[in-house]
């Protein structure tokens, strides 16, 4: 069964031992964001803030919500201990069905409401992240709904939101991201705002999915009942159309301007490096708030990986890629990003590797996205959740010379290896390490064997092993 919200989400976390309540008063400056950003690259729970210096009992922030793969399962209702390989299987399976959502009249996000003048965005405890961030971030672990005015689409995303002062707020999506898309296509072209409504604090699905990559025009809600095997419940704005999930902590609702900007960034990224400083970035007007009362503002502290966004994204973003390559006729089997390589780095085992495997597998990706800037291509038999393998497949096979491919194409402006021409170009390369076996060589002869457990004894010995393994004492 689903958790209808994030309380829900919070009270299994307790039972299973996955989430720490902090109950000493701690600053929104700062303090918060260097407790969240070292318990993620401790691997530790979720963290519960309880006091908030300057703010009311009752406003909390709450962190690392899917920062492990425990919670990852939790949030899916499966065991916390299941095996990253079975976490994606699963996700996969039902990633197959989408459930449409339901609307609702009454809501919990509804408690309380803001509007016009009233509005005031310094109401919540939005966290100063990172020392040297641009201002107080309100939208980081988010969800920011907006509608093509052109079709039934409905856009999720996570997408980065400061506050610019009480009444305005202001983000950076990428020109080529798919909210980027919608604003600059049919609102900026056409002279008009662009409603939008940043969500926060919602069940733990629905931000997995809005952080995650689906095609264009494809409405992520349903995803988001997929993966929670039943319909999100969904609540219409007070001043727009927008729908929003009825249970979410806090709802901001605006409208983007189309001929206004203001100074946004910097802000500590995925990547784990401040890449960017000040920019002018859209600048949203905000029209209502509506919150729950005791209102829990989730927030994730971006960095050098692990976090939410290293280990929950890559799983929807992982399977898109299989997807789109088995389209292309790549023969793959498996794709998988670890959470180190910060979305910057896939690997993809096929039945037939070589050179027309690798220029089709380049082909696909740069036409799909750029943020792939290594991939490393590998043979059936090495499974790409194990990164001992990988990197025994990496080092044992790649070919320094003939093993590499380069193929230029449009870069990550995110990316710390590029160098400041490339950013600002958003130009760079990508490189295919090929860790499979050359097709021509003779698998009798030139192919050396491999000596593990399974790849160098006969199967009745690994069989009569394997059964008295408890019986040498082994566990």
């Amino acid at each position: 069964m689903a958790f209808k919200d994030l309380r829900e989400f919070i009270s299994t976390l307790e039972k299973t031992g996955d989430v720490v309540h902090i109950k000493k008063e701690v600053d929104w400056d700062e303090e918060v964001g260097a407790i969240g950003r070292r318990v993620c690259e401790m691997s530790g729970p979720a963290l519960l803030f309880d006091k908030i210096k300057d703010y009311p009992e009752g406003y909390r922030i709450f962190a690392g919500s899917l920062a492990t793969y425990r919670r990852v399962a939790i949030a899916l209702g499966i065991p916390p201990d299941t095996p990253t390989k079975d976490i994606f299987a699963e996700y996969e399976r039902r990633n197959e069905h989408p459930i449409k959502p339901v609307v609702v009249k009454e809501a919990p996000c509804k408690e309380n409401v803001m509007l016009g003048d009233d509005v005031d965005l310094y109401h919540f405890p939005a966290p100063m992240v990172h020392s040297g961030d641009g201002g107080r971030y309100i939208g980081t672990w988010d969800i920011v709904v907006c509608k093509d005015p052109d079709s039934d689409w409905v856009n999720w995303g996570m997408y980065r939101f400061m506050v610019y002062n009480k009444r305005y707020l202001t983000g950076f999506p990428r020109l080529n991201s798919q909210m980027g898309l919608i604003l600059h296509q049919k609102f900026v072209a056409n002279h008009k705002p662009m409603p939008m409504a940043l969500v926060i604090g919602a069940d733990p699905i629905c931000h997995q999915v809005a952080s995650a990559s689906y095609r264009k025009g494809v409405s992520e809600v349903d995803f988001a009942g997929a993966l929670r095997q039943e319909p999100v419940e969904l609540v219409k704005c007070e001043t727009s159309d927008l729908l929003v999930p009825a249970t979410a902590e806090i709802v901001i609702e605006g409208e983007i301007l189309p001929d206004k900007t203001g100074e946004e960034g910097p802000f500590g990224e995925f990547p784990g490096y401040r890449t960017e400083g000040i920019r002018m970035g859209v600048l949203c007007r905000v029209k209502a708030v509506t919150y729950r009362n005791s209102p829990i503002l989730t927030m994730i502290a971006l960095g050098v990986p692990p976090d939410d966004n290293s280990v929950a994204t890559p799983i929807a973003s992982a399977l898109a890629v299989k997807n789109h390559l088995q389209r292309y006729g790549v023969p793959v089997i498996g794709v998988y990003s670890p959470p180190h390589a910060v979305l910057h780095t896939v690997i993809i085992s096929v039945k037939r590797g070589g050179r027309d495997t690798a220029n089709k597998i380049l082909d696909a990706l740069t036409v799909r996205r750029s943020d792939w800037s290594k991939i490393i291509m590998v043979d059936e038999d090495v499974d790409v959740f194990n990164i001992s393998q990988v990197v025994t497949a990496m080092v044992e096979k790649v070919h320094p010379e003939r093993g590499v491919t380069i193929y230029h194409h449009q870069g990550n402006p995110l990316a710390p290896f590029a160098d400041l021409k490339e950013r600002l170009e958003q130009t760079g390369p990508q490189m295919l390490l090929d860790a499979t076996w050359p097709l021509d060589w003779p698998p009798e002869i030139a192919v050396p064997p491999c000596a593990s457990f399974t790849g160098v004894y006969p199967k009745e010995v690994q069989e009569k092993v394997l059964s008295k393994w408890t019986k040498y004492g082994l566990k």
